[in-house]
C-alpha cells in the first residue's frame, strides 16, 4: 500500500511537472512528496547532465554565503551590505531580526532584492528563477522575548543542478513537521551556531540531525566555540576543515557521510 501510495504520487508530481513546464516554472524538486508519512520520501527530477553541474559556495562573512551557478548567478544570502559585495550579487536574500542581516539601501545594481518578511505585513512569498537557480521561502517567526512578529523571517531555499541548498536564516524557534515539510529536501544547509542568539546548541543540533544535510555549513558564530555545536552532531557527521572559504560541488561529489564543512575564516 505504502509503495502504491508513493507511486501514485510520484506520477502526479511528474504530470504536474510536464503540465507547468509548459505554463512557467517547473516545481521545486526538493520538496516532500508524501508529506503525511512518518519517514518522508522525496522527488528527484534531476536530468543526468545537470548532475555534474559544479555550485560554488564561498563564506563571506556573519551570516553572508555566496552561490554561484554554471550559468554564473551570483546569490548572497543575509545581506547587510558588508558581506558579499564584491562583485555585486545578481539577487540577495535578507533577514530582519538584526541589521547584520538585511539593509535598507541595498546596491541598485542587484537585480533582485528577496527580504524574508512581506513589508506590508504578514509572510513573505518568494517563487523566483533566475536563469539556472530557482529561489523560494518557507516563513519563519521573530521571538523577542514575549513578543511574536508571525512571518517576520524565511528560511531560503536554493535549488540548482540539482542540489537543494538551505539558509536557515536568523531562526528562533524550533521548526515543527509543517517546516520539514515544506522544506523537503535539502542537500547542503547553513544553519547558525551563536548558541542563543537564534537557538540554543541543542536546538540547533536537533534541528541539523533531522534534516540530515550531506553539508553542514556553519554561520553566525560570534564568539561562540565550534565544539558548542560539534560536540553534540555525534558520529553519523563528519568535521572538516577547510584550506579557504570557497568550495565546488555537485550532485556526483557530494560526501556519502554528512560532514560539517568550516570555512577557514569563520
Amino acid at each position: 500500500m505504502l509503495r502504491m501510495t508513493l507511486a501514485g504520487a510520484l506520477s502526479a508530481i511528474c504530470l504536474a511537472v510536464q503540465a507547468q513546464a509548459q505554463q512557467g516554472p517547473v516545481p521545486s524538486q526538493c520538496l516532500a512528496i508524501a508529506q503525511s508519512l512518518p519517514k518522508v520520501q522525496f522527488a528527484s527530477f534531476t536530468l543526468a547532465q545537470a548532475e555534474a553541474e559544479e555550485v560554488t559556495i564561498t563564506y563571506a562573512g556573519h551570516s553572508t554565503y555566496v552561490i554561484e551557478t554554471p550559468a554564473g548567478v551570483t546569490v548572497a544570502t543575509d545581506y547587510s551590505g558588508v558581506y558579499g559585495t564584491d562583485p555585486v550579487p545578481r539577487v540577495v536574500t535578507m533577514n530582519k531580526a538584526h541589521t547584520t542581516h538585511f539593509t535598507n539601501y541595498p546596491n541598485p545594481d542587484i537585480e533582485y532584492v528577496l527580504p524574508g518578511w512581506n513589508p506590508e505585513g504578514g509572510p513573505a512569498e518568494h517563487r523566483v528563477v533566475v536563469e539556472d537557480i530557482y529561489i523560494r521561502n518557507v516563513p519563519t517567526d521573530i521571538m523577542r522575548g514575549g513578543w511574536v512578529e508571525e512571518g517576520g523571517n524565511s528560511i531560503f531555499v536554493f535549488e540548482v543542478a540539482g542540489l537543494c541548498i538551505g539558509h536557515l536564516g536568523h531562526l528562533h524557534h524550533h521548526l515543527e513537521d509543517e517546516h520539514y515539510a515544506a522544506i523537503g529536501r535539502l542537500d547542503i544547509v547553513m544553519v547558525p551556531i551563536d548558541g542563543g542568539l537564534t537557538l540554543s546548541a541543542d536546538t540547533v543540533s536537533a534541528i541539523v540531525k533531522r534534516l540530515f544535510s550531506s553539508i553542514v555549513l556553519p554561520m553566525h558564530r560570534n564568539a561562540t566555540p565550534l565544539s558548542e555545536f560539534t560536540s553534540r552532531m555525534g558520529s553519523d557527521f563528519a568535521l572538516e576543515f577547510m584550506d579557504g572559504n570557497s568550495f565546488t560541488v555537485s550532485l556526483r561529489t557530494l560526501p556519502r557521510r554528512p560532514t560539517i564543512r568550516i570555512p577557514s575564516r569563520l
